[in-house]
């Protein structure tokens, strides 16, 4: 195998428990404190150099847009839990608006719009709350959704349920029952897409980071005792190997399909580290935090096939129709991946986001991906995320 620097690099993100505990880096606590003014310019200047040019290259930005961009987003995930709140019962869903650089908030009811505009958020009035929507695609996750049936997601924006169809099987008979049926479950709008999703692993290549039988995939976030990762990469009790066909550790847990997560434990010399690896390309990004980054946010994502690229939240808690079966509770997003990436990093600013799954499209055309939010995959096995 190829010793590289991005291959020496790939060793670090294994590395020991604590071994940054006494840099003197702010806590997660502090990182996610709400910031405002000088204090927010201050965090963008610390955003990587590799995260602002793949920002610039995939989002089309310039790097003072960039980093007014991770400032507004910053902001606006701060104050995304007191809007809800602020806006009760009446909740219809949230979003970040590119355009305006702040956080949207829908309401069925105008009494909520004044409390929920002292948040520092826009107000939109609509019609229905977030609860009926989610509750109307809970209904859609117990049909049988046929092939040509992509995924399903409550749109805030559109404030709606919509389908995802992929274009050339829109016809098909059982697409259009499943639509039909699916209407009845509540407010439905059906959308497009050019490819049915797939999952991202790949086969054995010398040179990435971790293997598991002939499979190729990327390693997600360090948390204490190992590392979280896609669900489809292995199953509970396989080995693990690292670039190096050292071992590291074996699947404790895994989850695949209804979820597409699970966490590898780390040993024989491999150690955890929190950063999101460049690989020798750009610099490695501090994990500081897991705030969720809201529908319209930038996003990134670092893979062993295709490295740093960028892109934006498209939705939360989509359902996602592979053929291996349907995976709930994911993110899409505009980021492209490829075979291999899958279990690598989606990261906003310096806080965590998910493990990539599988999505459509690649990286010299385009596409989308979804990733299995990292908050999900913490809480089910009880893990703690190592953060600088």
């Amino acid at each position: 195998m190829r010793r590289t620097t991005a291959l020496r690099t790939a060793l670090s993100a294994v590395l020991l428990v604590g071994a940054w505990a006494g840099a003197g880096f702010p806590s997660a606590q502090a990182a996610d404190a709400p910031t405002t003014g000088a204090r927010n310019a201050s965090d963008t200047r610390q955003a990587s150099a590799g995260l602002l040019a793949a920002m610039q290259k995939d989002l089309g930005l310039t790097e003072g847009q960039a980093r007014a961009r991770l400032s507004a987003e910053k902001s606006a995930t701060a104050i995304q839990p007191d809007a809800q709140r602020a806006a009760g019962a009446s909740y219809g869903g949230s979003w970040f608006d590119p355009s305006t650089g702040g956080l949207t908030v829908a309401v069925t009811s105008e009494k909520q719009a004044s409390a929920v505009r002292a948040t520092g958020a826009a107000v939109r009035l609509v019609t229905h709350t977030a609860r009926s929507l989610d509750a109307a695609k809970a209904k859609i996750d117990r049909l049988r959704a046929p092939a040509g049936v992509s995924s399903w997601h409550v749109d805030p924006e559109a404030n709606k349920v919509v389908v995802n169809v992929v274009s050339s099987a829109r016809s098909d008979n059982d697409v259009r029952q499943f639509v039909e049926r699916a209407r009845d479950a509540g407010p439905v709008a059906v959308e497009h897409t050019a490819e049915a999703p797939r999952t991202f692993s790949a086969g054995t290549v010398g040179g990435d980071p971790y293997y598991t039988g002939n499979v190729r995939c990327s390693i997600g976030f360090s948390v204490y005792g190992g590392f979280v990762t896609a669900g489809h990469c292995g199953q509970a009790g396989a080995s693990v190997r690292g670039w190096d066909g050292s071992g590291i550790g074996n699947f404790q847990g895994s989850s695949f399909p209804d979820n597409d997560y699970a966490w590898v434990s780390v040993g024989n010399g491999w150690w955890t580290v929190p950063v999101v690896l460049g690989w020798g390309t750009v610099s490695d990004q501090l994990v500081r935090g897991s705030a969720v980054a809201p529908v319209g946010a930038s996003i990134c994502r670092s893979g062993s096939t295709t490295h740093w690229h960028c892109g934006s939240v498209l939705a939360t808690n989509e359902t996602v129709n592979y053929s291996q079966g349907a995976v709930h509770q994911m993110t899409k997003t505009s980021v492209c991946a490829e075979p291999g990436d899958s279990g690598g990093s989606f990261i906003s600013g310096d806080q965590a986001q998910g493990v990539t799954s599988g999505g459509w499209g690649n990286c010299s055309s385009g596409g989308e991906t979804w990733h299995q939010p990292i908050n999900e995959i913490l809480n089910r096995y009880g893990l703690t995320l190592h953060t600088a």
